[in-house]
């Protein structure tokens, strides 16, 4: 008698106008009788009290490809076995339906584009033609991705969904050359309807309809794999590629409909265990009546699963989530100036430069993250979990290194891995004026996002005597509670950084919660040994003004450390009057910046005038063709080369050598056959060439002018250039001519 209460309880309310929630409460996931289950469709799929669309259907049959879909109807019917009387009819049925639906969407019929098993479940139900058209173009509206052909958006966003959950089983896959659209297309066309029995497809859509879910179809097809994974790995060292893909595109055969519950309840435990974004950052491009073409090029090209900034905010907020839930541990992998300058108070800090500069350090920062990872989740932290979020700048050139990262996870088979979609830059974003009390640390003197400007044309790090103005509400000020309670997270998490006194620095600080000690403790520690490492390899000039003597500021400076370019307005002094060479040729120490060189060859460079003076162009605004330039009469050779910045940022680039002058060219990021002109220096103006000890490629090009006994030092570029004994040579050569 209980069993069957819920069947009168979902009579009375299809009576009523119930909704699918509704229906889902009563049901509970369960089968449906047949004859209750147009009933319940109809409702799921919004169609109950739909017109007759096929009123206005003219019967004509004039479809440019009319015959090939007339001969795949009678194809499909002939194998259902029916009886001669009935396929005439229900091939008339058919084509009628995909005729008209053809024309009222103004769509071309292909074949084995899933139309025609897609109807086989509801020719079943032996409907009338117009409910049966109703339920047909509801299910291709609601449930179908778009973009099911060869290499379309929904397989990328497949791959990218089984090497989150799975990604062994994805990189068997990927070396084999096996893409999801040469075994899941007919799943994705038809909701498995060409793969799996009558039965089990007609218990399967009465959960889906319930579930309206989508992306339920994702998760069952990542379930028929998973289920399967044995077998593949047993099949992948002795099976062609022919052999498993058919192997593969038959595995839902084996479906029985007693596993059809189970079935889609595992589904809907993966679908909890996969970040939200996933689904609502992809609903339209998948779903919805856009294009996507934007999104779906992003997602063809991208590493692995995007997270998206609201999400990971959110997400460290959520009280007493569900045991299940996605909890993110966020790894922040940009260089330890960045992170210092500001950064989330739950991020754990891994400097991605680390993994070529200093592999040892790298692994065994690695090492420190997982141990950390597994504490956070033992301590129940808001900052742990086991879904791992990486963290970049949101710069491309500069995210490279981050991509090397996450690809080393994801090569060592490491699950729920995920990429923050536009990185540090969108964490910026989203707090706006209120970062001042939801990000770590922050710094607008040194923010490279408070500095745009400065970023933009490779300049480093502001001048403390030319920096912005702080936003309004900025350190000396609160944001809403409110609003920094939902931004920072749980009460757990917020700390007493929002209020400063007016000198500009951080007013004492509270007791911390257990959580923020143990990450303040870590991050500590990783982002000393990240800066250690990269002291010694790029040794770091934090004043590009020093002198021999390793003190005082720049000539008519003032001030120790500020910033220095000759003008040719001034006037200091008789700089090149009876003076010792200047020019040399030597090598970069590791411990120390001294001038003095242990050069070989050296050129006394007499200077017609202070006019002669280095000079860094402001030519970041001029745009060049790339070949037209390098082609151009008076550029004697050019090198392909990568510009390195003092924070160790890297950007593809062309150094070129003219009979005067040294010209570099970066590669613009959206047009790589165009780049801006970023350094025109006069030869004349080197004073010095240095190449590191144990990285010979490593060149930096030193300016300046001699003043009585010492060498002022105003600038320096530096370059990683492949052939760079071939171009100090050069233009060492082209410096001595002048002299």
């Amino acid at each position: 008698m209980e069993s069957s209460l819920w069947l009168i309880e979902l009579e009375s309310a299809l009576q009523d106008d119930c909704t699918v929630d509704d229906i889902y409460a009563i049901c509970h996931g369960k089968a449906l009788p047949e004859a209750l289950r147009l009933d319940v469709w109809q409702v799921c799929l919004g169609v109950r009290n739909k017109m007759d669309q096929l009123a206005q259907f003219n019967e004509i049959y004039d479809l440019p490809f009319q015959a090939q879909l007339r001969a795949d109807c009678e194809d499909f019917v002939n194998k259902l076995g029916n009886e001669d009387e009935d396929k005439v009819s229900v091939v008339c049925d058919l084509e009628s339906i995909l005729t008209f639906y053809c024309k009222n969407r103004n769509l071309a019929y292909e074949p084995n584009n899933g139309w025609v098993e897609l109807m086989l479940p509801l020719l079943s139900l032996k409907l009338i033609r117009s409910d049966t058209y109703n339920l047909f173009e509801a299910i291709r509206d609601t449930y179908i991705p778009k973009g099911c052909i060869k290499n379309g958006t929904v397989f990328n966003v497949f791959r990218l969904l089984l090497l989150y959950h799975d990604p062994e089983l994805c990189t068997i896959l990927d070396t084999k050359r096996i893409t999801p659209d040469c075994y899941a297309m007919g799943w994705f066309q038809t909701l498995f309807a060409s793969t799996c029995t009558l039965p089990v497809v007609l218990s399967m859509w009465d959960l889906y309809f319930q579930q309206s879910d989508p992306f339920l179809v994702f998760f069952l097809s990542l379930i028929v794999l998973i289920n399967q994974r044995d077998q593949i790995l047993l099949m992948k060292g002795s099976s062609s590629k022919e052999e498993l893909v058919s192997f593969l595109v038959n595995m839902p055969c084996n479906i029985e409909a007693d596993d059809v519950l189970d079935f889609c309840s595992l589904a809907q435990y993966y679908s909890v265990k996969t970040p939200a974004s996933f689904k609502r950052d992809l609903l339209q491009v998948l779903f919805g009546a856009q294009s996507g073409t934007t999104e779906g090029s992003v997602v063809s090209q991208a590493l692995c699963l995007p997270v998206s900034v609201n999400e990971l905010i959110e997400n460290a907020s959520i009280q007493n989530p569900h045991p299940e839930a996605v909890r993110f541990f966020l790894v922040d992998c940009r260089p330890a100036e960045q992170y210092n300058s500001g950064h989330l108070s739950t991020a754990f800090h891994l400097d991605s430069n680390l993994m070529l500069q200093e592999p040892e350090a790298f692994q065994t920062a690695v090492q420190g993250l997982l141990r950390s990872q597994r504490n956070a989740i033992d301590a129940n932290s808001n900052a742990g979990g086991e879904h791992l979020c990486f963290l970049g700048s949101g710069r491309l050139e500069e995210d490279q290194y981050t991509h090397m990262v996450v690809a080393s996870f994801l090569q060592k088979s490491t699950k729920y891995v995920s990429l923050l979609t536009g990185g540090y830059e969108a964490i910026h974003e989203y707090f706006g004026e209120g970062m001042v009390d939801c990000l770590e640390d922050h710094d607008p003197l040194k923010c490279l996002l408070c500095n745009k400007e400065q970023v933009r044309y490779g300049k480093g790090a502001l001048n403390n005597n030319n920096h912005k103005a702080l936003p309004s509400g900025g350190a000396n000020s609160a944001s809403s509670s409110a609003t920094n309670s939902l931004k920072r997270g749980s009460q757990q998490q917020q700390r007493s950084r929002n209020a400063t006194n007016n000198n500009g620095t951080e007013a004492p600080v509270g007791d911390r919660k257990p959580t923020i000690d143990l990450f303040s403790k870590l991050s500590l520690a990783m982002k000393t040994k990240s800066a250690e490492v990269r002291e010694k390899l790029f040794d770091y000039i934090s004043n590009p003004n020093a002198t021999a003597a390793g003190g005082g500021g720049g000539a008519g400076s003032g001030v120790p450390g500020s910033e220095k370019h000759v003008s040719r307005s001034d006037r200091n002094g008789k700089r090149y009057r009876n003076v010792p060479p200047v020019f040399s040729i030597g090598e970069d120490h590791e411990e120390d910046d001294e001038l003095n060189s242990a050069a070989s060859e050296s050129s006394s460079v007499p200077r017609s005038s202070t006019k002669a003076a280095n000079r860094q162009s402001d030519a970041g605004e001029e745009i060049v063709s790339i070949q037209s330039f390098l082609k151009g009469p008076d550029v004697i050779r050019h090198f392909k080369c990568k510009e390195v910045h003092l924070n160790g940022y890297m950007y593809d680039s062309y150094l070129l050598v003219t009979a005067t002058h040294m010209i570099v060219l970066r590669e613009l990021e959206t047009h790589h056959d165009q780049a801006r002109i970023i350094v025109r220096r006069s030869l004349q103006s080197i004073v010095k060439i240095t190449a590191k000890k144990r990285h010979r490629d490593l060149i930096t090009f030193k300016y300046g002018y001699p003043e009585e006994e010492n060498l002022v030092i105003t600038d320096m570029d530096r370059f990683l250039i492949p052939k760079a004994s071939e171009v100090t040579d050069l233009i060492s050569r082209h410096i001595i001519k002048q002299t």
